[in-house]
């Protein structure tokens, strides 16, 4: 069973880094959550996203600690194994950009689907990277919301904080990365 977890793991964190490096860093997108909170201080300071998300998830984690460690244990590898894919992928990512050229409206599109996608998987095998998504996790088991449309509003809430601190375009570009990422992340989680 735990083999199983770490593939998923795997795969979800690949396409997490794929959707992060590839899609949303070059046109300064923010995602929700944890990820949108280390993509702000991304583009701000210029910290690693991987290592933003770890130190942000950490209070979640201990949440999650009194609560329902099941989750907790299954969502810090997840969330460690996420953190590095992202931070280890991304100049092998960029280049890759080279070769693809999209407009910021499509790229914002394809890169909240593709972490959707990542989070939806890993939320399927009741894993994930921690952080925001964990929350709803948690949050769903409390209240009969599917846990897509939970981290849909937890998201909205952060890039509205996101646009204020960045731009008008990136607000509206991250409504649609976080409107992708919601469709995917419910679709894969829907029983």
């Amino acid at each position: 069973m735990l083999n199983n977890k770490i593939i998923v793991i795997i795969i979800g964190s690949i396409l997490i880094a794929i959707g992060i490096n590839v899609f949303l860093t070059p046109y300064s997108i923010l995602d929700g959550g944890v990820i949108g909170i280390a993509l702000i201080i991304h583009y701000l300071f210029g910290v690693k996203i991987g290592a933003v998300m770890f130190l942000c998830s950490t209070p979640i984690l201990l949440l999650a600690w009194l609560y329902y460690r099941n989750m907790l244990y299954n969502s810090v590898y997840g969330l460690v194994i996420s953190s590095l894919v992202i931070d280890l992928s991304e100049e092998s990512l960029h280049r890759l950009l080279k070769n693809v050229v999209l407009t910021p409206f499509s790229s914002a599109i394809i890169g909240g689907f593709i972490i959707g996608t990542g989070i939806g998987i890993m939320l399927r095998y009741e894993t994930s990277t921690g952080g925001t998504d964990l929350l709803a996790q948690l949050l769903s088991k409390l209240i009969p919301v599917n846990v897509g449309v939970l981290i849909f509003v937890i998201d909205g809430i952060i890039i509205c904080l996101g646009g204020l601190l960045l731009s008008a375009e990136t607000f509206l570009l991250s409504i649609l990365t976080i409107t992708a990422g919601g469709i995917a992340t419910s679709l894969c989680t829907m029983k």
